[in-house]
Formats: C-alpha cells, sequence, structure tokens
C-alpha cells in the first residue's frame, strides 16, 4: 500500500522559527489508515495537523501529502490540493451560521462548480449519512454541538476526499454525539477507503477500526504499539 503522507526530519516551529514545535520526526502515513495523533496539551498535535493541509510551512526537513512537496508547494497548488482532495474538520465546526445545513454541505462542491443536481444528489446522500436528513433547511445556530459536528463532517466528505485531518472533532461534545462522529469516521474510512487522520485528546474506548496510534512527546513523533 502507498503512502499518501511521508515526514523525514521534519521540524516545524513558531515565532519566525525560534521555537521548536517538532523536530526531526519521520513518518509515513499509507493510503486508507486510520491514525490517532495524541499528546498532552501544547504537545504539538495541532500544530502537525496544519502542517498537513499548508497552513503551516516546515522550519526543515521534508514533508510529502500527495505527492506534493509542502515545504515549497506554491499557493495555487495547494489550494488545488485542498479543494480537491481534504476534507478538514475542526473542534469548533467553522459553519457558516447564516447559511442553511444543506447550503453549508454542498460548499466544497458549489466551489468547484458542481451541477446543481450532482449538488442534490451528494446533498441528500449525505445528510442521510449523517443523519440529518430533516434539517436541511434549519441554521447551525438551531443544531445541537453534536449535530453542527455531523454537518461539518458531512462537509468533509462531499467530495469523497482522500485524505480527512480532523482535529478535536469530539472534543466540545456528550458521549453519544462522540460516537457519532466516531462511526462516521470509520466508515469514511471503511467505504470510501479514506485516510483519516484524528487529533484527540481522548481515543475511543470502544473502537472497532484497525488503527495506528502517533504520539506527540518532547517534540518527537513516535508510533505506539
Amino acid at each position: 500500500m502507498s503512502n499518501i503522507i511521508s515526514a523525514r526530519n521534519l521540524t516545524l516551529a513558531y515565532d519566525n522559527g525560534n521555537k521548536e514545535i517538532i523536530r526531526n520526526a519521520s513518518f509515513d502515513i499509507r493510503r486508507g489508515d486510520f491514525v490517532f495523533i495524541t499528546g498532552v496539551s501544547g504537545s504539538g498535535k495541532s500544530t502537525l495537523l496544519k502542517s498537513l493541509y499548508g497552513a503551516i510551512r516546515p522550519k526543515s526537513g521534508h514533508l510529502e501529502v500527495g505527492g506534493i512537496d509542502m515545504t515549497r508547494v506554491k499557493p495555487s497548488k495547494l489550494q488545488e490540493l485542498r479543494r480537491k482532495h481534504m476534507g478538514i474538520v475542526f473542534q469548533d465546526y467553522k459553519l457558516i451560521n447564516e447559511w442553511t445545513v444543506a447550503k453549508n454541505v454542498v460548499l466544497p462542491l458549489m466551489i468547484e462548480g458542481y451541477p446543481e443536481d450532482v449538488q442534490r444528489r451528494q446533498l441528500e446522500n449525505l445528510l442521510r449519512h449523517v443523519k440529518l436528513s430533516e434539517h436541511a433547511e434549519r441554521y447551525p445556530l438551531e443544531l445541537s454541538g453534536g449535530e453542527q459536528q455531523r454537518v461539518g463532517v458531512a462537509r468533509a466528505l462531499a467530495k469523497t476526499p482522500a485524505v480527512i485531518l480532523a482535529d478535536e472533532p469530539t472534543g466540545n461534545l456528550d458521549e453519544y454525539s462522540s460516537s457519532v462522529i466516531w462511526d462516521l469516521l470509520e466508515s469514511a474510512c471503511v467505504q470510501m477507503k479514506t485516510t483519516v487522520l484524528v487529533v484527540t485528546h481522548k481515543m475511543p474506548t470502544v473502537f472497532s477500526l484497525p488503527y495506528r496510534h502517533l504520539m506527540i512527546e518532547n517534540r518527537g513523533v513516535y508510533e505506539v504499539g
């Protein structure tokens, strides 16, 4: 199975390179992997995830995502990578509150110029998948936190991405809503063959899918188990 993400001696830093968060990390993520990334608060979990979608450029070393060198990627190529091959799930949902659930979900398809009939079919499938079909015309602030996060997952799945990056997707949710989100991410990995990377401070106690576990400690990235 080929790698979709490869890092060699990767160093990530803030403050114009003065504060190193990750140092000399090397790891590979294969296509179809489900990966949990854990570590104490402030260890660099979100920083690592941001580097994978180009919000942070490596200070040194090599990072490749989907065959693209993230150390020297051009802005246009980075936007293409995000739009066409990635779905991103945020802890604080990042929904557009003035838009309906339906419009939030199909936003990635609208940006890419998909025909309206394709958008409509995909919307119906996605809302059924996340069990929100009856909420299509409601607005995000009319939903619970768990429901808003399910909208966020549906939006991330809209273009059947090669990679889903999820930053603390259950951090603000109760146990039931968390279990729904884990089920959705599992099914994306199994049914769509999507590579899923999840930053979390608390791994689920029940998880049926084989997974990998990367831990960030003392600025290093280590495989657990």
